[in-house]
């Protein structure tokens, strides 16, 4: 079951990951129609929960009932998907995100990143949020685009993808962008 709200927005909340939802997480990295885009390999549910334990802040893209509370839900709450905010302690956080195909294009994306965006400003101590986006994701570029995210290079060949090499935008949104936005 999803764990606390991290963020709530008119349509979907972040909800931290929970052991218990690395079957959600798995299925998801199995499906050809996520996986392939994303350049990502087959993991099995041993793999999913190691990548758990590190440093990353994990949510699920929820759709909660009405009466889903602050804390753990009591109405019903449906996962549609998953943001991470990577490499914080280090670096410019960095997000990745994907939904389950039978809810692309309804808007849950935009706002899911969204509230991701949020939580990484209130969280972390630095000027700018970075996500990726494969060249060819015309809908993931989209997405970025309309949050304010600017392409700031594009890494060439970048990843083995359903095929072919393909080239990965690089995106940067700046906190005071992001603020005036």
């Amino acid at each position: 079951m999803p764990g606390a709200r991290a963020a709530v927005g008119d349509r979907v909340t972040l909800r931290t990951v929970e052991r218990e939802d690395r079957d959600f997480l798995q299925r998801g990295s199995a499906n050809p129609e996520i996986r392939y885009p994303m350049g990502a390999r087959l993991r099995s549910r041993e793999e999913i929960e190691a990548s758990l334990e590190d440093e990353a802040d994990r949510f699920l893209v929820c759709l909660d009932d009405s009466d889903a509370g602050p804390g753990q839900p009591e109405g019903d709450t449906r996962p549609i998907g998953a943001v991470t905010v990577e490499d914080a302690g280090w670096k410019r956080p960095e997000l990745t995100y994907w939904l389950v195909p039978e809810v692309h294009g309804e808007g849950y994306g935009k706002e899911a990143v969204s509230l991701a965006v949020g939580y990484a400003f209130r969280t972390y101590d630095t000027p700018v949020v970075s996500a990726r986006a494969y060249a060819p994701n015309d809908a993931s570029r989209g997405l970025l685009e309309s949050l304010g995210f600017t392409q700031e290079g594009v890494l060439r060949g970048f990843m083995y993808v359903d095929g072919a090499h393909v080239d990965c935008a690089v995106y940067g949104l700046g906190r005071e962008e992001w603020e005036k936005g």
